[in-house]
C-alpha cells in the first residue's frame, strides 16, 4: 500500500508514514505538504498532522515557508556533500567500535550482508544492491552498540537519501563501492578497529567524491 493511501491515528503515526513517503519519493522535495490533504490521505486529524509537521521539521525532513506553510526540504550537493563528511566521522567511530565489540554471531551477519551485495552486483541488481548497502551501515552502527551515533546518523540518513538513492543509481557504481563494503567486513571480522575505522572513511570519501556526478545525472 502506498504511503499516502495508508491509514494513520495518532501524530506518531503521521511521522512514520511522511517520513516513509518522503524517503520513498513519493514526496519530491520542495513538495508542498497541505494540513489538509495530509489528513484526508492519513485518515488523522488536523491536529495530529500539523504536530507531525513539526517534528519531521525538527528532523529536517521538512520546512517551513512564511505565507506558504510547509514543504519537503530540498538538500542541495553542498549540504549533501557536509553530511556525508559528517558520517565520515561517525561511521568511522561505529566501525572501529563495531570490530571490538563484534560477537561471532554479529561477524556472521555482516558476512551474510556482504555475500548478498556480491551477488547482486553480479546480478545486476542495483535495487537490491542498495537495500544491502543500507542493511550493512545499519548494521555496523547497531553492532558497535554506540546509541547517540546511531541516532544522529539516523537523522542525517533522512536527510541525504534522495542522493543516496540516485548515487546508487549511477552506472557502475556498485562495483565500485562493493570492495569498499567489503574491506570494512574484512577489518570488523579481523577485530582490527584502527582498519576499519580507516575503510570506513575511505568508502565515504568515495561518496564525496562521487556525489557532484549524481547533481549532474539525470536519475530520477
Amino acid at each position: 500500500m502506498s504511503a499516502v493511501t495508508s491509514t494513520a491515528g495518532t501524530a506518531e503515526d503521521v511521522v512514520d508514514l511522511v517520513r516513509t513517503a518522503i524517503h520513498q519519493g513519493e514526496f519530491a522535495p520542495n513538495q508542498r505538504l497541505v494540513e489538509a490533504d495530509l489528513s484526508v490521505w492519513f485518515g488523522a486529524s488536523r491536529a495530529a498532522v500539523r504536530t507531525a509537521l513539526l517534528q519531521l521539521t525538527a528532523e529536517g525532513l521538512v520546512e517551513r515557508v512564511q505565507n506558504r506553510g510547509a514543504r519537503v526540504r530540498a538538500v542541495s550537493l553542498e549540504e549533501a556533500i557536509e553530511i556525508c563528511e559528517v558520517r565520515m566521522v561517525v561511521e568511522g567511530l561505529c566501525a572501529a567500535k563495531a570490530a571490538q565489540r563484534a560477537s561471532e554471531d554479529d561477524l556472521d551477519g555482516l558476512r551474510e550482508i556482504a555475500a548478498g551485495m556480491r551477488h547482486a552486483v553480479e546480478a545486476g541488481d542495483v535495487f537490491a544492491y542498495s537495500e544491502l548497502n543500507r542493511r550493512l551501515h545499519a548494521a555496523v552502527r547497531t553492532v558497535a552498540g554506540q546509541h547517540v551515533a546511531a541516532g544522529v546518523l539516523e537523522r542525517l540518513r533522512g536527510q541525504n537519501v534522495r542522493h543516496q538513492f540516485r548515487l546508487a543509481l549511477l552506472p557502475g557504481r556498485a562495483s565500485v563501492s562493493l570492495p569498499q563494503h567489503l574491506e570494512i567486513v574484512d577489518a570488523i571480522c579481523a577485530r582490527d578497529p584502527e582498519r576499519a575505522e580507516a575503510a570506513m572513511r575511505a568508502h565515504l570519501a568515495s561518496v564525496i567524491d562521487t556525489l557532484p556526478q549524481v547533481g549532474s545525472s539525470p536519475v530520477h
